[in-house]
């Protein structure tokens, strides 16, 4: 047999092809190398102004966040030593700054630095390019086209649906408690947000509460666990390791699922208003839901969302909308449970506001103030987004002189910044009254971060708030909080702060005719 010829040039052996195969893995292996050098330097150069925690030679700092409820405790004890800021690697090749003074924050919030493609790869597939992961021009018609969206008047007939999807939880928690108590809270408020938002965005009349057996609501579910195991687990970072994996395959067919719905909602309601001819005739029918805004957003030139932003957007707003909510919620709770004085002191303000009236009203939220402080100081001590990361598009030059060139990853740890010894005297202790007027307005504009700050704050913190307010004042109407000295929440920072082992109080029903219970 004749050794092989290529093109045209001398004929080559089996030992020389070989060795050629050799040749060529072993200079992919030194460019691969030298590119690995040449970031390594590039960090150490960016971050070099700022002290920082030591780190493994291998691992860089990977190792001490274990998963075991210290994580968060780390991040604001290295705060405690490194004021401002401070280098934090993963591995020799990723690493960022990790910004845990309002200073700082405001600097990097005041630009519109786009989101770093590390901390919401694993989400994009999902949501895709909405609002969340949007920079630049794009960002900017979208954000313009959504605001209308978040007005007032869009926002107030949603507070009856809140108030109706919370008497379904409370209705499940009546029935619960003789045979299940203490509850754990997250997986029923996670409904119970589900529930709003789809009632919110798609004017969707589903049972998912009671019979959460919908392919959509499954696959919603499915795709929200997904999305936190494949972040906290390093090599699912890479697309086709994560594609080959089960949890990969279910992710697509959960995805697949999600898409589905979404198109077929969208696409019937395009339908449905072009049978409208004028706006007014469907408030008439029925009030806006975030759909009919999207539809019929037009920017300046008459241009509206094409069906794949549209997708995107929603999709984003089913994200953001349940799973945070549902975090800040949940966690509200908890604080109260531990803090019964001030756990009292809003059930009577709740008492007052609403009667013995079920549901809230538009006007009952603005006569809420200490239940709102106490609402505010648990989204202080628990921020539902505990992290949220930059990349930087310009270099930085910060107030104490200290500069970031362009490129580098910037972490902005909302859970630190809360807790800055600088801004907030003792800060570990629950103390609603930080969130009085006079108190606000003494205080650093970036020292409170739940909602972001800056032109890419969160959309919808209104409705964030609005939901929290209705959800906490029906539920201390209704029950007594106790907490579980048995199981005390351990904190899991993802891209939502979550609990490792649940949330579990124990409750108790309240007697409606007496005049407290605590």
């Amino acid at each position: 047999m004749s050794p092989p010829v290529f093109f045209g040039l001398l004929p080559l052996s089996v030992s020389d092809l070989w060795s050629w195969a050799i040749r060529l893995c072993l200079l992919w292996a030194l460019v691969k190398a030298l590119k690995l050098y040449r970031t390594w330097r590039q960090l150490v150069k960016a971050l070099s102004p700022f002290e920082g925690p030591k780190r493994h030679w291998l691992f860089g700092n990977a190792l001490e966040f274990l998963e075991n409820g210290n994580d968060l405790e780390i991040l604001v004890r290295y705060a405690e030593q490194y004021p401002y800021a401070y280098p934090m690697w993963l591995g020799n090749f990723f690493a960022g700054l990790t910004i845990c003074h309002p200073d700082y924050a405001k600097a990097i919030l005041s630009r519109q630095d786009p989101k770093d493609d590390f901390a919401y790869h694993c989400v994009t597939p999902w949501i895709g390019k909405g609002l969340l992961v949007l920079s630049g021009e794009k960002w900017f018609q979208h954000r313009r086209l959504l605001t209308p969206g978040f007005h007032y008047d869009i926002l107030k007939p949603y507070v009856r649906l809140m108030s109706d999807c919370v008497s379904v939880m409370l209705d499940k928690w009546e029935r619960l408690i003789p045979d299940q108590n203490p509850v754990e809270l997250f997986h029923h408020v996670s409904l119970m947000t589900l529930d709003t938002i789809m009632k919110c965005v798609f004017s969707y009349q589903n049972n998912c509460q009671l019979d959460n057996e919908s392919d959509y609501i499954k696959a919603v579910y499915d795709l929200s666990r997904l999305v936190d195991y494949r972040y906290f687990c390093l090599p699912y970072h890479n697309d086709l390791i994560f594609y080959l994996s089960p949890h990969g395959f279910r992710f697509r067919r959960a995805m697949k699922i999600a898409h589905e719905h979404t198109d077929k909602v969208i696409k019937e309601r395009k339908q449905s208003l072009k049978e409208e001819l004028e706006l007014e005739k469907i408030q008439k029918k029925r009030h806006l839901d975030f759909l009919d805004i999207l539809l019929c957003a037009k920017d300046e030139n008459g241009q509206g969302l094409s069906d794949e932003d549209l997708r995107a957007e929603v999709d984003t707003f089913m994200f953001e909308g349940h799973d945070t909510t549902a975090s800040g919620i949940s966690w509200i709770l908890y604080c109260l449970a531990k803090h019964p004085e001030h756990q009292t002191k809003c059930r009577e303000e709740i008492r007052e506001v609403l009667g013995k009236r079920t549901t809230v009203e538009w006007e009952d939220l603005g006569k809420l103030p200490y239940t709102t402080m106490c609402i505010k100081e648990g989204l202080r001590l628990y921020p539902p987004v505990p992290e949220v990361a930059r990349q930087l598009k310009e270099p930085i030059t910060f107030c104490d002189g200290r500069s970031l060139p362009k490129g580098t990853t910037v972490l902005l740890c909302i859970y630190a910044i809360n807790r800055c010894p600088d801004i907030w005297k003792d800060p570990e202790v629950f103390d609603p009254l930080r969130f009085s007027p006079e108190n606000v307005s003494k205080r650093h504009s970036h020292a409170f971060l739940p909602f972001s700050a800056g032109g890419r704050n969160c959309i919808g913190q209104n409705f964030a708030m609005n939901e929290m307010k209705t959800a906490i004042a029906l539920i201390l109407q209704k029950f007594e909080l106790h907490p579980d000295p048995e199981r005390e929440p351990v904190k899991r920072a993802i891209l939502v702060l979550r609990s490792l082992n649940g949330i579990h109080l124990n409750l108790k029903k309240i007697d409606c005719d007496k005049p407290n219970n605590i």
